[in-house]
């Protein structure tokens, strides 16, 4: 179900890895989605101060206070905003795991490397479609 109380289709895309953190913002405004970009919580936190998005979209393993504990404080206090846990550790043994970042709060959770289709095709669950 979109979310009604946030901009329509604004995003946050929090990654430490340009590389992706491009690839998905790419993704994201070639569908038609506006996108903001954090390297990391800390500064995610700045650009939540600026107003709330639809969705974040972050990595779960960064440097700095991340993962599930950042996922817990977002939805304590920001419950409206949609959110999409990425992570390349899902899965390897490590403490954390799509599950972890589902109890946390991540309304969707996927393994690095995502694919296209799949994450533009929850985001568009979670947020709806750009107008236009």
């Amino acid at each position: 179900m979109a979310n009604e109380t946030a901009y329509p289709g604004d995003i946050l895309v929090i990654d430490d890895d340009a590389i992706l953190r491009d690839l998905v913002t790419d993704w994201l405004e070639a569908a038609g989605y506006r996108v903001r970009r954090a390297v990391d919580c800390c500064r995610a936190v700045d650009q939540l101060r600026r107003g709330a998005p639809a969705l974040v979209i972050s990595d779960m393993f960064m440097p700095g206070a991340c993962g599930v504990a950042a996922i817990a404080a977002l939805k304590r206090e920001h419950p409206e905003v949609a959110l999409i846990a990425l992570s390349g550790y899902f899965g390897s043994g490590q403490e954390i795991s799509a599950e972890t970042a589902l109890a946390a709060g991540a309304d969707r959770a996927f393994a690095k490397p995502v694919k296209r289709a799949d994450l533009l095709h929850a985001v568009a669950d979670l947020v709806g479609t750009p107008p236009g």
